[in-house]
């Protein structure tokens, strides 16, 4: 007898948070909509990135608060309760049992198929899972949402490297802790492992952490680091690693050997890409699969393969690809849907919500480290690469009441990069204990284009850290 094929209207690969905010827009307009998950529905950032890291590093965060205010640091007697964080971690990730989020695609009528899933041609794909096969064919679109892998260097292949799943689910805390590269994962981990009392060595092959963002704030994380008791070494490249019964040993030339209990491999992510049979619909495997503004897959005739989140290559954030997502979502729905306005998604402008504009310019993150780095648009270097008449504003947070008021050994740093000829924002950078809360009102003036006359009477509440908005101004001359 031949095989069934399931058929829906929308078919999202892909179950993690980004594919969950495409399948829920998808269906607004009475599609229907299967979601593909091989692991568990909610994917990465709830069980192995964004919600346990974070969990991890809130217990050392509060502690260094604490001890940092007079009249509470007397209190603080002990270090990190290891055994609690652990336990509220797994709390916060519901102990890997994602009961909650496929209760939740059946309330909002999403079907959910669990396996791998392959194309094997236009609209058409193979979900491969413990019963066998199901063949799945999308009537108008598929969403591909797979998300991206770690990269693992060679020198590690044979070492079974620690991934970030690995650092985040960890059950036991390492004696010795070597991690490899100095963007977020990295330097986050190497917050928290020290916070539990692991003896970190970050190692890093360029000249400073979290290159993405302006140069200052890498500083103050890496002399964070260096007081926490974290070994920061620039400029390191391990050139051979061996494993045995006594843990991991690197050779770091020059930098001499390093022996360690574990390694944690925090050089990169890729793509997923490589094992979803793009090669039957005309792209490459392991390649990003590069998409314009509507999120439609431009190597695909006839639009009807969509791409959102990290498999874009795009965008790398959790939240950017919920964007990207609730775009894609709503284009889908409305190009395709029977109470769509097809119309309105065909004509649609930059800035409209069928356009994902922006992931050009104004994408913002956050790096729970301490101190905490939150940076929206461009640097001052990206600007100037753009050809931007810049203006920069730099401001010492701690010169700000707020801050006195947090702490009085506060310190941190802002930073507006300004184009002058327009006279609006185009970037903002903070560094410092609780500036993560800082951030959105720095995307909003990025993404409105706010002119700083206008901003001018945006008032900030006195004392708050939200101060340095005034400060920037007087700086620009208001």
């Amino acid at each position: 007898m031949a095989q069934q094929v399931q058929e829906f209207d929308v078919v999202v690969v892909g179950g993690g948070a980004v594919g969950e905010n495409a399948a829920d827009r998808a269906g607004r307009t009475g599609l229907s909509v299967a979601v593909v998950e091989h692991a568990l529905v909610g994917g990465e950032c709830s069980y192995w990135a964004c919600m346990p890291s974070k969990a991890l590093l809130r217990p050392g965060t509060a502690l260094a608060a604490a001890r940092a205010v007079p009249g509470a640091a007397a209190a603080v007697t002990g270090t990190v309760d290891v055994g609690a964080a652990f336990a509220r971690r797994d709390e916060v990730t519901h102990h890997w049992d994602d009961g909650s989020q496929v209760g939740w695609l059946d309330g909002v009528g999403i079907t959910l198929l669990r396996g791998s899933a392959r194309f094997t041609g236009p609209r058409a794909l193979t979900v491969v899972h413990d019963g066998g096969t199901t063949d799945v064919v999308a009537r108008h679109a598929v969403v591909l949402a797979t998300g991206s892998e770690p990269v693992v260097p060679p020198v590690l292949a044979d070492v079974r490297p620690w991934s970030s799943r690995d650092a985040t689910s960890a059950q036991q805390v390492p004696a010795r802790l070597a991690i490899l590269g100095g963007g977020v994962v990295g330097v986050e981990m190497a917050t928290a492992f020290a916070d539990f009392g692991s003896e970190v060595t970050l190692l890093v092959r360029g000249d400073r952490l979290l290159a993405g963002a302006e140069p200052f704030a890498g500083e103050l994380v890496a002399d964070a680091l260096r007081a926490a008791g974290v070994d920061v070494r620039f400029g390191t490249e391990v050139k051979a690693a061996t494993r045995d019964g006594d843990g991991v040993h690197l050779d770091l030339g020059t930098g001499g050997r390093l022996d360690v209990t574990e390694v944690l491999a925090a050089t990169g992510r890729r793509p997923r890409t490589s094992d979803v049979g793009l090669e039957t619909i005309g792209l490459t495997p392991g390649k990003p699969t590069e998409v314009d503004d509507a999120l439609c897959v431009t190597g695909v005739q006839d639009g009807w393969l969509f791409a959102v989140g990290d498999v874009s290559g795009r965008t790398a954030t959790t939240h950017q690809g919920k964007y990207d997502a609730r775009v894609a979502g709503d284009v889908v729905a409305h190009r395709f849907g029977p109470d769509g306005d097809a119309d309105a998604e065909r004509d649609a402008a930059p800035w409209s919500r069928f356009r994902a504009s922006a992931d050009k310019a104004a994408v913002p993150q956050v790096v729970f480290s301490r101190p905490e780095v939150a940076w929206v648009g461009r640097t001052e270097a990206a600007a100037r690469d753009a050809g931007i008449d810049v203006q920069v504003l730099d401001y010492k947070l701690e010169d700000i009441a707020g801050a006195t008021v947090l702490s009085p050994e506060y310190e941190g740093r802002g930073r507006l990069v300004v184009d002058r000829a327009r006279g609006v924002v185009v970037g903002a950078t903070f560094a410092g204990p609780d500036v993560a809360e800082l951030l959105h009102a720095a995307t909003v003036a990025v993404v409105g284009e706010v002119p700083l006359d206008r901003l001018w009477h945006a008032v900030p509440s006195y004392p708050t850290l939200s101060e340095v908005w005034l400060r920037f101004l007087e700086a620009a001359g208001l």
